[in-house]
């Protein structure tokens, strides 16, 4: 999909002059914040990994002409997520982007509690905190935007990703609702729910994606819906997907991602 300059002009007015990006380091997170630079947008990005964010914030400097700023934080403990909000203090950031996720595939019992909490803290209790905070001061502001990377794995249980699929379907179920409930202040809100993306989860989790959707297919897409529906479902591969499943009642679709979700990996952890 070609990224139009109207559509530039529309994230830059509407949502500018700052945006946060977490899990920008890769995958979709990466892919929104290098489409968000281009549309001018000056961007902070986060994470635990300060050389490769550091490394792409000066790619997208040079590249774009904008400013992209750094803060490391490990958004899974609160105390980082509270590390983050005094770090950002009074920039003016009209757009948060929560890209960052944790998953591991395998069945739930033979999985560490240890990780299972880890993968909880990252995928909704941030997510939550991270959104309470933006949600309230965009609403004091009348303006801002919020993307909640979703997943169409969100919308049934998936045996073999039981608790990632569930950590996914209450970003959903939170998008969905706060997309009405900030519309009277002006801030919008968007639930992005791709099919498969060969990202970092996959690359780190060795998943056999087979013709998985890239990054660069879902980006322009999501930033496109950004204030115009509460979801979004991105690419080709996913519209087909939705498409097959939307006739097949509830049990169907739990055994048919069961045998997309064994298909593509044994036990395996990823994380952006």
């Amino acid at each position: 999909m070609r990224f139009s300059n109207h559509l530039k002009q529309r994230l830059l007015d509407k949502y500018g002059p700052w945006t946060l990006v977490t899990g920008a380091s890769s995958g979709i997170g990466k892919e929104l914040a290098e489409r968000l630079a281009e549309a001018g947008l000056n961007i902070v990005l986060t994470g635990r990994n300060e050389e490769m964010l550091r490394e792409f914030g000066d790619v997208l400097e040079e590249k774009h002409k904008i400013i992209a700023e750094v803060i490391i934080a490990d958004i899974s403990s609160t105390s980082g997520i509270h590390t983050l909000i005094e770090k950002i203090g009074e920039l003016p950031i009209g757009l948060f982007v929560a890209s960052a996720g944790f998953g591991n595939s395998g069945q739930f019992i033979h999985s560490p509690l240890e990780r299972e909490i880890h993968m909880l803290n990252v995928n909704a209790l941030a997510l939550m905190m991270l959104t309470h905070y933006f949600a309230r001061k965009f609403a004091e502001q009348k303006k801002g935007g919020i993307i909640l990377m979703s997943s169409i794995v969100g919308f049934q249980g998936v045996p073999n990703a039981s608790h990632y699929a569930a950590t996914k379907a209450y970003v959903q179920s939170i998008a969905e609702g706060l997309f009405y409930e900030l519309k009277p202040y002006n801030v919008d809100m968007l639930a992005a729910a791709p099919g498969p993306v060969n990202s970092g989860f996959a690359a780190v989790a060795h998943m056999e994606l087979g013709n998985a959707l890239k990054p660069s297919d879902i980006g322009i897409p999501i930033l496109k819906a950004l204030g115009r529906k509460p979801t979004v479902f991105p690419g080709q591969l996913t519209k087909i997907l939705i498409l097959g499943l939307r006739t097949v009642p509830r049990w169907g679709k739990i055994r048919i991602m069961k045998l997309v979700m064994g298909g593509m990996t044994k036990h395996q952890t990823y994380e952006t």
